[in-house]
Order: C-alpha cells, then sequence, then structure tokens
C-alpha cells in the first residue's frame, strides 16, 4: 500500500509538473514534449486504476496521434530566423 502511494505521488508531481511546464515555457518544441510527458503520466494512473485499455487508447489516441500532429505542425510552421532576415 506504501508503494502505491508513493508511486500515486511520484506520477501526480510528474503530471503536474509536465502540465505547468507546458503552459510556462516558451519553445514551441518543448512545450509539445512536455506535453507528450503529461500524457504519458496520465495513461500511468489509468494502469493503476486497473483500466489498462484506457491507458493504451491514452498512448494511442493522444500522445500517439495528437503529439505527432503537434509536432507536423510545428515542424511545417517554424520559421528560419536565417532566411527571413535577408
Amino acid at each position: 500500500m506504501v508503494y502505491e502511494t508513493l508511486a500515486f505521488a511520484l506520477f501526480a508531481l510528474v503530471t503536474v509538473g509536465c502540465s505547468l511546464g507546458v503552459v510556462l515555457v516558451r519553445d514551441i518544441w518543448h512545450s509539445a514534449l512536455l506535453l507528450g510527458g503529461a500524457l504519458l503520466s496520465v495513461a500511468v494512473h489509468y494502469v493503476m486504476l486497473q483500466a489498462e485499455f484506457l491507458a493504451a487508447m491514452q498512448i494511442l489516441v493522444y500522445v500517439g496521434g495528437v503529439l505527432i500532429l503537434i509536432t507536423f505542425a510545428v515542424m511545417l510552421t517554424r520559421t528560419d530566423p536565417e532566411v527571413s532576415s535577408t
């Protein structure tokens, strides 16, 4: 029981820390990576609640789908400072 509480507290801190990082970090790439960390730690919470199907869907849909879309959007919309200055 103590180990479950410690694991919950650890992943709760990871979730809150990554979520705050998503909002506070200025670089959009790092923000997207922190969003992935937050979503993965939520999936760990689902596993601790013995909801393995929800954890798998969390990883496949949100981490796999939404994070890849954000990555593509960042890569397509990022401007090169050397090219735009000339």
